[in-house]
């Protein structure tokens, strides 16, 4: 079974102690596709931390912390299969040449908040064969720009997915598939790809 390394995200308890955090949909969703999650805090070993898994996962949240851009220079250099959702996704495009803007119009509690259009030369297509794609939505910013490959396009005109087709698995998506699962299966097929590559 693939040991998946989720980039863990500091935080604090209700009586104000540093914690790092996992977000238990993502832990389910790779053991529901048969993967083995650890939480991963990266420190100035984060190449170790990195080699020790089959796949990394970067999650959503509110800001990069440190390291983050080299844990993920280091795992696309060594092509580590990696997943990026929501801030994760937003990480890779700043990365790899690419900025941020605000908005204010895609964070909603929807189970389907808006619709993607899915480029069909992507590797994003050949994993959920679809075009068009429903998906939530719970950012406030978003990549305006990026030397990956820009894949999904809201119908408002924003990136919603990147990736770098030469690698095994190095793919980014704004909206959280982890919270989708149950109840729609295509969403699962992300995880279940990933994790096949790992």
């Amino acid at each position: 079974m693939p040991i998946i390394g989720i980039i863990t995200r500091k935080s604090k308890t209700s009586e104000n102690r540093d914690i790092n955090i996992l977000y238990s949909a993502i832990s389910k969703a790779i053991k529901k596709n048969g993967g083995i999650p650890v939480g991963l805090i990266l420190d100035e070993n984060y190449k170790e931390s990195i080699d020790i898994c089959d796949g990394i996962i970067f999650q959503g949240g509110d800001d990069f912390e440190k390291y983050y851009d080299e844990a993920l220079i280091y795992a696309h250099n060594i092509d580590k299969p990696v997943l990026g959702i929501c801030l994760g996704m937003q990480l890779m495009g700043v990365v790899f040449n690419g900025f941020m803007i605000d908005i204010d119009n895609h964070k909603t509690k929807l189970d389907y908040s808006h619709n993607v259009t899915i480029k069909k030369d992507s590797k994003l297509f050949d994993i959920l064969k679809l075009e068009n794609l429903k998906v939530n939505s719970r950012h406030r910013s978003t990549v305006k720009k990026t030397d990956l490959d820009i894949v999904a396009i809201s119908d408002d005109g924003y990136i919603e997915a990147v990736e770098d087709k030469n690698k095994k698995f190095f793919i980014g998506v704004q909206w959280h598939p982890e919270d989708m699962i149950e109840y729609d299966d295509k969403q699962n097929n992300i995880f279940k790809y990933f994790i096949n590559c790992c």
